[in-house]
């Protein structure tokens, strides 16, 4: 019996000195859920605050901006792209750079995106998820949902 006990504490020791050898597997730093860059975002509605209508989008894929490390930005007016610059500072700013300006059709929305873009002063994070971005006084509200990570250039 005692051989067996001292076999066991053997293998014991020579366990517990493997595993201390043994790489920890890494574990990935939890995702920002405040980070707004790298994100293909896709404007899904916006709420007139004044008459508390809300307008959905009925192809939010087509309506996207997506917001670079650089403060650079790029997206998508339905058949029009475009690029800009944005700043997180004293609100939420974004300047249109340029847009491409083919007539995409009597129902697209890519002219009331882009003004609505232009004017917005405030944003960020809803807290579920999404991306609020506000016109001046909240006037107008327009909502993104995450639409995956932005493709890699």
């Amino acid at each position: 019996m005692k051989q067996g006990f001292v076999l066991t504490i053997a293998l014991a020791l020579v366990l517990l000195v493997a595993a201390a050898c043994y790489p920890a597997t890494p574990t990935a730093a939890p995702a920002d859920p405040n980070a707004i860059t790298g994100i293909v975002w896709q404007w899904v509605s916006v709420t007139d605050r004044s008459t508390q209508q809300t307008q959905t989008i009925a192809n939010p894929e087509n309506y996207t901006i997506t917001f670079n490390t650089d403060a650079t930005l790029a997206g998508k007016a339905d058949c029009n792209t475009f690029t800009g610059t944005y700043a997180e500072e004293n609100g939420f700013m974004i300047q249109l750079g340029a847009t491409t300006m083919v007539f995409c059709g009597e129902a697209s929305l890519d002219q009331q995106y882009l003004k609505l873009l232009g004017s917005i002063v405030a944003g960020g994070p809803d807290g579920q998820g999404n991306l609020a971005l506000e016109t001046a006084g909240g006037a107008q509200r327009m909502l993104f949902k995450n639409g995956g990570p932005a493709p890699k250039s």
